[in-house]
């Protein structure tokens, strides 16, 4: 009796428990039924064409072009006799500096001595009998004939005495400026003639840069301006001043010839090399600068995209100078205006567009 009692209990409690998952399960079907569904929203679609923008503003601008040019000595002169003679000693050392007047080279001069020597003998003679002739005119006892012909004997005679001298300073070859010296041609013993080249002597304490600039800029640069440089051998920027121009234009290039003078002292540039000059040409304080890929070619010159109220308007503009990335416009933009930079092939005037990005 009490096992049937223990069994029923066992399987009311089965029942119970039945029944309360049962109900548990239920509302827990019905809370979820009874949510309302809610839809994910759609994604908005684009409204244009997708492009790239950049805001223009205001820029200084250096307008610069750079030309080539060559390095020249401020002074060059290929040493030379102006005589026919024998060389009895060399002074020049090769690629050494020397002063304006310091003797090169010394030619044979013992016979030019020599004459010299005979003719101041005869001096001595011509100018007794000239002031004896003198004296005796001053007391009326000699004619004035015999007075103006010793005078002129004495005259010449120191004439040519004058001339030897001449002749003999040539045989000292003298520097003639300060500089340095390249290389010797001849050595002691050499018979030299005029002309002959003895040696080079170059002043390269300041150089010349003689360099060319187009018609539209002859009245740009003018004589005490500064030019910039630079050269292959090292990655330096000089500076040089321009000097001098030519008075006119060369009639097959149309172009005008300048010179400017740079200082050399550290001897760092040699006469020869070449020069790459930055010439600056105007300064710009408020440029509006585009990008290259902005402008759109044209018979008619260039234009550009430009955003309007998310559409795109065609604006012709009109360009100056350029570089690598951008182009200076001088007319058609203002300050604030944003110019499309991408996928102007897909756009018309009025096309809608989507800034993408702007920069």
């Amino acid at each position: 009796m009490e096992k049937t009692i223990h069994s029923a209990k066992i399987i009311s409690g089965l029942i119970i428990t039945g029944v309360i998952l049962l109900s548990v399960y239920l509302k827990g079907y019905t809370s979820e039924k009874e949510k309302p569904t809610t839809k994910a929203p759609a994604a908005q679609q684009p409204t244009g064409v997708p492009v790239d923008g950049q805001v223009l503003r205001s820029e200084s601008l250096n307008e610069e072009m750079v030309v080539s040019g060559t390095l020249m000595a401020n002074q060059e002169v290929s040493i030379s006799s102006e005589l026919n003679r024998k060389v009895v000693a060399v002074y020049a050392k090769e690629g050494k500096f020397v002063n304006a007047g310091a003797i090169l080279f010394k030619l044979d001069d013992a016979d030019l001595i020599a004459e010299l020597e005979q003719l101041k003998q005869q001096e001595k003679l011509v100018l007794l009998n000239e002031r004896r002739l003198k004296e005796l005119i001053d007391n009326e006892a000699a004619i004035q004939q015999d007075y103006d012909q010793a005078f002129t004997n004495l005259k010449v005679l120191q004439a040519k005495i004058e001339q030897l001298k001449v002749t003999l300073a040539k045989t000292s070859i003298r520097a003639p400026f300060s500089g340095n010296l390249g290389i010797v041609n001849v050595h002691t013993g050499a018979y030299v003639t005029p002309g002959s080249p003895l040696a080079v002597l170059t002043d390269n304490s300041h150089l010349k840069i003689d360099f060319a600039i187009p018609e539209k800029h002859a009245n740009t640069l003018k004589t005490g301006d500064e030019v910039q440089y630079n050269v292959e051998s090292n990655d330096k920027i000089y500076k040089a001043k321009i000097v001098a121009h030519d008075a006119g234009l060369d009639q097959k290039t149309r172009t005008l010839l300048m010179r400017a003078v740079s200082n050399n002292s550290s001897n760092e540039l040699l006469p020869g090399q070449s020069a790459r000059l930055t010439l600056r040409l105007s300064n710009t304080g408020n440029a509006l600068m585009v990008p290259n890929q902005a402008l759109i070619p044209s018979s008619q010159g260039y234009s550009v995209f430009v955003v309007n109220n998310n559409k795109a308007s065609f604006k012709p503009i009109e360009v100056g100078e350029r570089n690598a990335f951008s182009v200076h416009v001088t007319k058609g933009l203002a300050p604030g205006d944003t110019v499309i930079t991408s996928n102007m092939l897909r756009l018309a005037p009025g096309s809608a567009v989507q800034l993408v990005s702007i920069h």
